[in-house]
């Protein structure tokens, strides 16, 4: 007979994934090309000028005002405000980089084999946050 627990099991434990991510922004126009022409992300919905939503696979990547949903401050110039990485094959890691290179993005670091199985290429969007394609290798 097992041991009965005395603390109920959380109504959280039901999530099971992310379904979507919201990146604040400081400038909408900015973003919404780097995300739409240098990514090319699929623009899944326009729900106003303030929130752009791109589809990718099961989940949604979402561009919002900060006032949208709450009153935060803009995170500041030269600072990022969170890290996004992108699972693609390690031929695309070159090819992103490729592209990235074409679009006039600068790299923070070329494709690079890690000592921990992933090949990376890291740069930022314009609103300064951390992007990185990656593959397991």
């Amino acid at each position: 007979m097992e041991p009965q627990s005395n603390k109920a099991r959380s109504p959280f434990s039901a999530i099971r994934a992310i379904d979507y991510t919201v990146i604040f922004v400081r400038d909408m126009a900015a973003m919404r090309r780097f995300y739409e022409d240098v990514l090319a992300f699929p623009l899944l919905r326009e729900l106003s000028p303030n929130w752009i939503e791109y589809g990718l696979g099961s989940n949604t990547l979402a561009l919002a005002r900060p006032s949208r949903t709450a009153s935060d401050a803009p995170i500041p110039a030269g600072s990022a405000s969170l890290q996004l990485a992108f699972k693609v094959s390690a031929a695309e890691v070159d090819q992103c980089a490729d592209e990235l290179l074409r679009q006039g993005v600068a790299l923070l670091s070329p494709p690079t084999d890690q000592p921990f199985g992933h090949r990376t290429l890291f740069f930022r969007d314009p609103d300064g946050n951390l992007l990185e394609m990656y593959a397991e290798i």
